[in-house]
């Protein structure tokens, strides 16, 4: 709280033994009373007329301390690590281990940008596993010190980075900023990674103002323009119906127990961390041999890493994507997926939590379930990129046509779109708003301008028959 009420009295000299004086500095603020004393006349006057200055030009006083309120703020300055930390503390208990591993990543990758010297700095690598790996890590620092191989560049930081109050210089926070356009390696980063960090900073800037410790968000000081998001999918990435089942097929060769797995992407248009989720009981089959069956989708299951949770666990339960807690979500299954998925839970039972496609084992080929964990990124990853070096061309292999798992999601989508699917029922299975789904997908329904054009030459066609009078 601050206050503009303030009256700045006279200096008080105090007598003190062996003829020393002292001299002492009294003012109020709200009607509550301060004071400092000072070893010399000098040093009282030259602090008195810093709240004369202030109170004539109109600067608030903080009630606390009794201090205009730029001196209130540096008294209580941190370090932009002190903060950082801070705010990652604040953000933790509510934040998804995802976005904890998100903010950490933003924070490791600006505070180098923000350091007050280079002298003796630890490399790169060292400064990295410090920060992201303890100092931006609220359940690893908890535990305990740094672990010894991240000592020194732990000490090394937390005596070298700025004081917040000087991310109001618009030059560091650019420099900051334009950090945080780089990946690791120094090639520009994706317009989607630059927003995302850049809101993260921000979000760490903002709760500096929020605490007090700066005027202004340092942000409104620079003009600078982050690269344009490209929302819409790009229509390369689109598999084909007969490229997608050679592609499925290659994979139930070569790894049979993920066919199944990535058939949910293609033909229900589930993101992966939703077919991870998928249990036994919310596949329901169809009432008749040959018919449609229907997923009843109630989560999604995300790779996390071992210390980003509250749990301990690699993967993290969490909602479907954009819905609530409880939010559920249902799917048709064409035929196709329906016969997959019969001939997995024929062929692999599922795990011991229910969930269909869990890490398996076995010798001779022969797979059993284990205790239920969810199949690893990099398994189904390599998995996907066996099956295109294998069926697609040395230029489509080089070329971003179903470069990801997720690029069958985007197929079945595209796919629903051009059979003609209104889009309303199109958003509901996959999970999107209408307003996302066409400024997502808009590039990917095919023949959409040429049925526009026949539309408009038809309706020409017939003014050109009505006649004039």
């Amino acid at each position: 709280m601050s206050s503009y009420d303030v009256r700045i009295h006279a200096i008080l000299t105090n007598e003190l033994s062996g003829r020393k004086k002292s001299y002492t500095v009294r003012w109020k603020v709200a009607g509550r009373p301060f004071r400092d004393t000072f070893a010399t006349r000098a040093l009282a006057e030259s602090f008195r007329s810093k709240l004369v200055v202030s109170q004539r030009e109109g600067v608030a006083f903080d009630k606390a301390s009794g201090l205009p309120e730029p001196m209130a703020r540096a008294l209580n300055t941190r370090s932009w690590l002190e903060h950082a930390i801070a705010y990652v503390d604040m953000k933790w208990p509510r934040a998804s281990a995802k976005h904890r591993k998100g903010i950490a990543e933003t924070l490791a990758t600006v505070t180098p940008a923000l350091l007050m010297t280079d002298r003796g700095v630890p490399n790169d690598k060292a400064l990295r596993a410090a920060l992201y790996g303890w100092a931006f890590n609220k359940s690893r620092r908890d535990a305990g010190d740094p672990p010894a191989d991240l000592t020194t560049a732990v000490r090394w930081l937390k005596g070298n980075t700025v004081d917040l109050a000087a991310l109001t210089d618009a030059t560091l926070v650019r420099k900051a900023l334009d950090t945080l356009a780089l990946r690791i390696d120094g090639a520009p980063a994706s317009p989607a990674t630059i927003a995302r960090k850049r809101a993260v900073f921000s979000g760490a800037l903002k709760y500096a103002v929020e605490l007090r410790l700066l005027d202004t968000h340092p942000m409104s000081l620079v003009s600078w323009t982050a690269p344009k998001t490209a929302d819409e999918v790009d229509r390369r990435a689109v598999v084909n119906p007969d490229q997608a089942r050679a592609l499925l097929a290659e994979v139930g060769r070569a790894v049979p127990e993920l066919e199944a797995f990535f058939g949910c992407m293609y033909y229900a248009a589930l993101r992966p961390e939703e077919v991870l989720h998928l249990r036994e009981d919310e596949y329901e089959r169809p009432a008749h041999p040959g018919g449609w069956g229907a997923l009843h989708l109630t989560g999604s299951t995300v790779a996390v890493g071992r210390y980003w949770g509250d749990s301990g666990d690699t993967a993290e339960d969490r909602e479907l994507k954009h819905r609530g807690k409880t939010a559920t979500r249902d799917v048709p299954v064409p035929p196709p997926l329906v016969r997959l998925l019969d001939h997995h839970l024929n062929e692999y039972p599922s795990g011991p939590n229910g969930r269909l496609f869990v890490t398996r084992r076995g010798p001779g080929g022969r797979y059993v379930p284990t205790a239920g964990q969810p199949i690893p990124n990099n398994t189904y990853g390599k998995a996907w990129r066996g099956a295109r070096a294998k069926v697609l061309t040395a230029a489509q292999q080089r070329s971003p046509l179903a470069r990801r798992p997720y690029d069958l999601r985007h197929a079945a989508v595209s796919l629903w779109l051009n059979a003609g699917v209104p889009a309303t029922q199109v958003a509901e299975w996959a999970g999107h708003s209408v307003h996302v789904l066409m400024r997502v997908y808009a590039k990917c329904v095919y023949g959409a301008e040429e049925a526009a054009k026949n539309r408009v030459e038809a309706a020409l066609a017939l003014q050109e028959s009505q006649p004039s009078y």
